[in-house]
């Protein structure tokens, strides 16, 4: 095998010619659509970064929310216990202030019915008195027709109303 310089030559003046042509009319719009795709892949990357970033900020977010709702649902129901046993302590206080009312009134009821009845009973014995008096006087009776007149008034009394 012979080696011919001026192929040589030629082959690589060819090949720097293809090359030369190939740089400016394939590798260019080649490495330029190569360059446009790593950059939508970057776009789409930093896109998906910003997404999940966003979604972690909004589940936190509805997290508080949620935690705050659960705080103002237990303060509600902690208000509306304190309210009620307020309330409940209220109505037995009311209660026992007025069955201490109705008590007295009953008590002062009962002493003036007392009262109206000792005074009727004193002038009923006072008015029998007088006339048990008064028919001993008429009659002077013995120990044994006293205590009959005695016995025959106290069952008068007894059967008044």
């Amino acid at each position: 095998m012979e080696f011919v310089w001026t192929s040589t030559v030629i082959a690589i003046i060819a090949f720097a010619l293809l090359y030369w042509l190939l740089e400016k009319y394939a590798f260019g719009p080649l490495f330029g659509v190569m360059e446009k795709r790593r950059e939508l892949v970057q776009e789409q990357i930093a896109s998906a970064e910003n997404s999940r970033e966003e979604a972690a900020r909004h589940l936190e977010e509805q997290k508080q929310a949620l935690q705050e709702a659960r705080k103002e649902a237990y303060a509600i129901i902690e208000q509306a216990k304190s309210t009620s046993v307020k309330q409940a302590d209220d109505i037995i206080a009311t209660a026992k202030s007025e069955a201490g009312r109705l008590k007295e009134e009953a008590v002062k009821d009962i002493e003036t019915e007392k009262n109206k009845a000792v005074l009727s009973l004193r002038s009923e014995v006072s008015g029998l008195s007088v006339k048990i008096a008064s028919k001993i006087i008429e009659k002077q009776v013995d120990e044994k027709e006293q205590k009959q007149l005695v016995d025959q008034y106290l069952k008068e009394v007894g059967g008044k109303p």
